[in-house]
C-alpha cells in the first residue's frame, strides 16, 4: 500500500472516530461546535496530520500539520482572550508555522538544509511578529528601537549570502 494511501485512510479513521465520539458523547458536542473551545478540533487536525507523518514515515506531512495546528492556537488564544484585532500583526507568525513544518520535517528526514531554512523562516517571522506588533496594537515589545530588529534580519541575510560558497 502506498504512503498516500495509508495517510488517506488514517485521515478519514481519525476524523470519523472524531466526529462520532462528538455524537456519541454530548459533552464533546459543546466543546466541537461552540463555546470557547471551537478551536480544539482545528488543532487537532494539526495533531492527526502530524501523527501521519510520523505513521506513514513521510515528514514532509509536518510542514501543514505546523500550519494547522498553529493556527489552530493563534485562533484559541484570540478566542479565549476576545483579542481579534490581534490578527494586524499576528498574521506574521503564519510563515514561522511553515519554518517550524519545515525544522520538524528536516530533523525527521535527516535534512540540514530543511532545518536551517525553518530555522530562518521561523526568525524572520518572529522578527516581523515584533515589529508589526509594536506598532499595530501590542505595547511597544521593542520600544522606539523596533528598526533595529531590521536591520539586524539584513545584515545577517547579506553576510549569509556572502558566505555561500560557490559552485566551481
Amino acid at each position: 500500500m502506498r504512503k498516500g494511501n495509508v495517510g488517506a485512510a488514517v485521515t478519514l479513521i481519525a476524523v470519523g472516530a472524531w466526529f462520532l465520539a462528538v455524537e456519541v458523547f454530548p459533552g464533546l458536542k459543546a466543546v466541537a461546535y461552540g463555546g470557547d473551545f471551537w478551536p480544539v478540533p482545528i488543532i487537532g487536525m494539526g495533531v492527526i496530520l502530524a501523527l501521519i507523518a510520523l505513521v506513514t514515515w513521510t515528514p514532509q506531512m509536518f510542514i501543514p500539520a505546523a500550519i494547522v495546528g498553529g493556527i489552530g492556537g493563534l485562533l484559541f488564544y484570540q478566542n479565549s482572550t476576545g483579542d481579534w484585532g490581534s490578527w494586524a500583526y499576528a498574521w506574521a507568525l503564519i510563515p514561522g508555522f511553515v519554518g517550524a513544518g519545515l525544522l520538524l520535517a528536516g530533523l525527521f528526514g535527516r535534512s540540514a538544509s530543511q532545518v536551517t531554512a525553518g530555522l530562518w523562516q521561523m526568525g524572520i517571522s518572529l522578527v516581523l511578529f515584533l515589529v508589526f506588533g509594536s506598532f499595530l496594537g501590542r505595547p511597544a515589545l521593542l520600544g522606539k528601537y523596533w528598526p533595529v530588529a531590521l536591520i539586524v534580519v539584513g545584515l545577517l541575510m547579506l553576510v549569509r549570502g556572502f558566505s555561500r560558497r560557490r559552485p566551481a
